[in-house]
């Protein structure tokens, strides 16, 4: 007969914890020590696994199922949604943390939209899609078999952007604007990229005649010719006098990347002195617009079907259609 615990009284036979970390450890000689991680519930998930019991019900809450989620399945995703996932997963806590996953029912998730709803109607629809996502990888982990409960849930209505920037106002804002921001303006017209990706060019990209960008949000790469206005722009850069040459082309005189908080509250001052409302990321629709060529503008973006492009397009400058005669 095994000697009595002396510690850690609450955790089942055949696990333990040494230092920070959880083990499932044999009565084999010799022991047999499997590592289980630092996390308590994780790590109890685990040790049912490898005694092949069945896990503890209080185990099969949204707060152990949304620790796993965000352990295993955030991490494979694009670094943007990555943090946005987070903020949701946040929100959706704060409500069903201790809630097991199988009693959550759809006029839950009904009354989760709707008050959610009353001052953040996308946000809402993420959290739902999120959650909806989260519950499905519950049941293929087996925690629960209980029909998703978001499924005939209907979200709320969202209108896709139709603001068209014109040459004018883009000059507008232009004019007034920090010279990085004019370099990420014009940057982001000619390439038709998003912010984001915009920000994150680096010198090392241009080569071969080309400049080469993975797309965060999709994971497209595009190889861009650097040929009539981008190769002034590039070269217009390149040649503007600095304190320090850093290794992102839009860059303050000392070196210093110019992020995406420095790019917003820079352009918000440039646009409110134009007295101008366009958000920086309608450049990606103006240049979509602005080819006139609906193929190559979905070589530019991106997009993996022509009829987003076409959405995209059509929603800024509507049907274009001949007259009766």
């Amino acid at each position: 007969m095994g000697r009595k615990r002396s510690t850690h009284k609450d955790l089942p036979k055949g696990m333990t914890k040494k230092g920070e970390h959880y083990y499932h450890v044999t009565t084999t000689t010799p022991r047999k020590w499997t590592p289980l991680g630092r996390e308590r519930a994780l790590a109890l998930l685990a040790w049912a696994r490898l005694e092949g019991s069945e896990p503890d019900p209080a185990l099969k809450t949204f707060e152990a199922i949304a620790l796993r989620y965000e352990r295993e399945v955030i991490p494979t995703k694009a670094r943007r949604t990555q943090a946005d996932n987070l903020k949701e997963l946040e929100r959706l806590r704060a409500v069903f943390n201790r809630v097991q996953i199988d009693r959550i029912k759809p006029h839950h998730v009904r009354a989760y939209l709707d008050k959610r709803g009353e001052t953040a109607k996308a946000r809402a629809n993420r959290e739902k899609a999120l959650l909806s996502h989260l519950f499905n990888r519950a049941r293929e982990w087996g925690y629960t078999d209980a029909p998703n409960p978001c499924q005939g849930v209907k979200g709320f209505k969202e209108l896709g952007r139709d603001r068209y920037v014109s040459d004018a106002e883009f000059q507008a804002v232009r004019e007034h604007a920090h010279p990085t921001v004019r370099d990420a303006m014009d940057l982001a017209l000619l390439t038709g990229q998003r912010p984001a990706d915009v920000l994150k060019i680096k010198r090392v990209d241009i080569h071969d005649g080309a400049l080469w960008i993975v797309q965060n949000k999709t994971g497209a790469k595009r190889a861009i010719e650097i040929t009539g206005e981008l190769k002034e722009l590039i070269d217009r850069i390149d040649s503007r006098p600095r304190l320090r040459i850093g290794p992102y082309l839009v860059q303050d005189d000392d070196g210093k990347h110019l992020r995406s908080d420095g790019l917003r509250s820079r352009f918000d001052k440039a646009r409110k002195a134009a007295g101008v409302s366009f958000q920086f990321r309608d450049i990606r629709a103006k240049a979509a617009t602005d080819t006139g060529d609906l193929a190559h503008s979905q070589l530019l973006l991106g997009h993996k079907r022509r009829e987003m492009t076409e959405h995209y397009v059509r929603r800024r400058t509507g049907e274009r259609v001949k007259p009766l005669r």
